[in-house]
């Protein structure tokens, strides 16, 4: 039956002509009596049907609900007083244009939803859209309305960011639109929670454990973040209350009422202004804001969406929320993850534990824990090595904590690439700095089973000595044998690990790295640790960001003050030469300067004259 309809309005449409709309629209318009014409110019309001059919329908029937609306019932009231309008025919037709004003929202949500539609009607409708909100509702905000549109636009199978950005960009400027926004989104994020909740019910499986939401969920759940997450912050002050409103005031007056009416109607006006002002949404706005993103964050999100809301949480969130420290449960849980999701949620937990006094008893146990090769290639490794610097620069610090920090880090050089190192030199840098209770780290030195501390506040460390063992020379290096380091890698508890035990080896191993970059940095900073007054601490804002990329163009905008020249007299036939002779160039072995001009080998033979000349091309060292 729906698709004989379908072909008798398509039939129908390619019939009628753009004169016809406008004088069906021209009579709606002029006379009651032409009332019919309202369904005939509502079938042309649809995605199928061409833009300009709908745009010249959409002007008439805009034209003739705008100064109704006041009048119209609810749609809940006109459900409800049914047996009532039976006696009422100007409550019938009242309640008949309701249901063709719902009839025609539908159809321009229907219009904005649509894949086919045009961009330039996508706008023309949404505008009508946003008109129907801000008067049909006495000149009060319609939030009925404008949830309905954000509904369609949550649960829309496909992605609706273009109309969110057009939305955004045309609307979200308005404090009433994004306070109503909010409140849809609460309501909506509460709906799909329950829902999700009941349907993994119904499978036997959990969502507060783990488990990741069904294909169907995941896009409400992402249109829900793209939508809250296009909303501009407001400044929250009761001072400032010169936002842009968007419903402020009613444009449609009757002026042909009485003076007692009107002033009826200013009061009515005046209060619902005052229920609507700035000043009066400021205030709550913290409030909704905060329900909307708590609300949001109780739902099963999948990854993806979760990194977005973790990458930009400390900045778009937690400064506005009314008490930041509710956040405390997801960011903790969100910390205990592990892996990228733990790096991400470091800043905001940071910034919660600071800022607002949240206790976290092991949040250094589980930071220990962040320290494993792959954290220094991942995306955010140069927020997260800023984060822990920033950590570990409390003088209250535990010395065994500074020390198991530096020692992991000191590890971790041995198979980090080289940006990863010269991060790590400046942590330890810093680390020894703010911290000379581990000083002793540097000064260790380790004598077969006798263990010997040297801890001098005025010591000097030597270049020549190194970062990892200091030895004297009255040291009989006769007397060392193998040791092994009591410092426990593997250990997750820094208490643990024996790090106070052990000494900053590897550090001294980055000397000889095979990047000249790392090996100019450590010695560069083998000098005065353990003076406070003659070093400071390193920005590791500097080398948090750095790659492969940036130490191989810091090194080719280096000048070049001597090239190395390789030394051979022919061209190596294999890899691994069975004898010394395949490599007669790399034995740097004087000639003598008399059969050289004689042109003879040592073994007396002359060389030919093709020789000869092959001989001037290359090239002779001596040693």
């Amino acid at each position: 039956m729906a698709s004989i309809l379908s072909k008798n309005q398509k039939q129908k449409q390619k019939t009628t002509r753009l004169s016809d709309l406008k004088s069906l629209g021209h009579d709606l318009l002029s006379s009651r009596t032409h009332t019919n014409n309202l369904p005939k110019l509502l079938s042309f309001i649809s995605p199928t049907s061409p833009p300009q059919f709908v745009v010249e329908s959409l002007l008439s029937v805009q034209a003739f609900f705008t100064p109704l609306l006041p009048d119209l019932p609810s749609s809940s009231s006109s459900s409800s007083s049914s047996s009532a309008a039976a006696d009422d025919p100007e409550l019938i037709y009242r309640t008949w244009l309701r249901s063709k004003f719902d009839e025609l929202v539908e159809s321009l949500v229907q219009i904005l939803l649509s894949p086919d539609s045009d961009d330039t009607l996508k706008e023309v409708v949404l505008d009508a859209l946003m008109e129907f909100v801000k008067l049909g509702n006495g000149g009060k905000f319609h939030s009925a309305i404008f949830h309905r549109f954000l509904r369609s636009i949550v649960y829309s199978a496909a992605s609706a960011n273009v109309l969110v950005d057009l939305l955004a960009s045309k609307y979200f400027k308005y404090i009433d639109v994004c306070y109503f926004t909010y409140i849809s989104m609460e309501k909506l994020a509460k709906t799909l929670d329950a829902k999700g909740i009941s349907d993994d019910r119904n499978q036997n499986a959990d969502v507060n454990n783990g488990s990741h939401p069904s294909e169907s969920m995941e896009q409400p759940f992402r249109n829900i973040h793209y939508i809250m997450s296009h909303i501009p912050a407001f400044e929250c002050s009761v001072e400032k209350t010169d936002y842009d409103m968007w419903s402020e005031s009613n444009q449609y007056e009757d002026h042909s009422e009485s003076q007692k009416a009107k002033d009826k109607k200013q009061k009515t006006k005046k209060h619902n202004e005052n229920a609507l002002s700035a000043a009066n949404i400021v205030k709550k706005m913290k409030l909704k804001f905060t329900k909307a993103w708590l609300s949001f964050l109780r739902l099963p999100l999948p990854l993806d969406v979760y990194k977005e809301v973790l990458a930009s949480f400390h900045q778009a969130v937690i400064p506005y929320i009314s008490n930041p420290v509710v956040l405390c449960d997801f960011l903790t849980r969100s910390y205990d993850i592990g892996g990228v999701v733990s790096v991400m949620a470091l800043s905001s937990l940071f910034i919660i534990m600071t800022k607002y006094g949240l206790e976290y008893p092991n949040f250094y146990e589980k930071l220990y824990a962040l320290l494993i090769p792959s954290i220094f290639m991942a995306k955010h490794r140069s927020k997260f090595f800023q984060l822990l610097d920033s950590c570990l620069k409390s003088p209250l610090l535990p010395a065994y904590l500074a020390a198991a920090f530096a020692k992991k880090l000191s590890r971790l050089s041995l198979s980090v690439p080289p940006s990863g190192a010269l991060v790590i030199i400046a942590l330890i840098h810093n680390l020894l700095q703010r911290h000379p209770s581990i000083n002793c780290l540097v000064n260790r030195v380790q004598q077969g089973d006798q263990e010997t501390v040297k801890v001098d506040p005025e010591a000097e460390v030597s270049t020549q000595e190194g970062v990892g063992a200091n030895v004297t020379d009255s040291t009989d290096q006769s007397l060392w044998k193998p040791v092994i380091d009591p410092f426990d890698n593997e250990q997750s508890d820094p208490k643990k690990s024996n790090a106070m035990r052990s000494s900053l080896w590897e550090i001294d191993t980055l000397r000889h790295h095979y990047c000249p970059h790392v090996a100019r940095f450590v010695v560069s900073l083998e000098n005065d640790l353990t003076v406070r007054s003659k070093t400071t601490e390193i920005s590791i804002e500097d080398f948090s960001s750095g790659s492969y990329a940036t130490i191989f163009g810091e090194e080719m905008r280096r000048r070049v003050k001597q090239a190395p020249i390789s030394f051979y007299r022919t061209t190596p036939t294999s890899l691994f030469p069975e004898s010394e002779s395949d490599f007669l160039g790399w034995t740097f072995k004087c000639e003598d300067p008399k059969r050289k001009n004689d042109g003879t080998h040592e073994n007396g033979k002359m060389h030919n004259k093709s020789d000869h000349n092959q001989g001037k091309r290359q090239r002779v060292a001596c040693s």
